[in-house]
């Protein structure tokens, strides 16, 4: 799959994550070819590629921005302004406020289940 590629391609279990530093409109063009060889690499193999969950992301801090027109399959992918990969949320501001916020409900949500089963198990004895 990645063989014939000039973008990067991470695979992991049954995710792929293609990406490529954009410079200028002919590293786009190169970033969407590849994704066509990707679709079509998934057409000859048989697998099959659900490009409703797919989706396009920039990462930038740049203010001025083109909208994102990459397509997979003759199917437009949307535009996302986060993506969670390998259980980081990546936002495409480069700020980390989404998997901050992600990291801390998860840790109270852990710390209440602690202490619920512990009031079940410690008796506290009122005075």
């Amino acid at each position: 799959m990645w063989r014939n590629t000039e973008s990067t391609i991470r695979l992991f279990a049954d995710n792929c994550v293609i990406y490529r530093n954009i410079i200028n409109n002919e590293d786009m063009e190169k970033l969407q070819k590849d994704v066509d060889k990707l679709g079509e690499w998934a057409v000859e193999n048989a697998m099959k590629i659900n490009p409703s969950k797919s989706k396009a992301i920039r990462f930038t801090r740049a203010r001025v921005k083109d909208p994102l027109t990459y397509s997979l399959m003759d199917a437009l992918l949307p535009e996302a302004s986060s993506s969670k990969y390998l259980g980081i949320i990546l936002h495409s501001d480069l700020s980390w406020v989404d998997q901050v916020n992600y990291t801390v409900k998860k840790a109270w949500k852990a710390i209440h289940f602690t202490l619920r089963i512990l009031k079940r198990v410690i008796v506290i004895p009122k005075h």
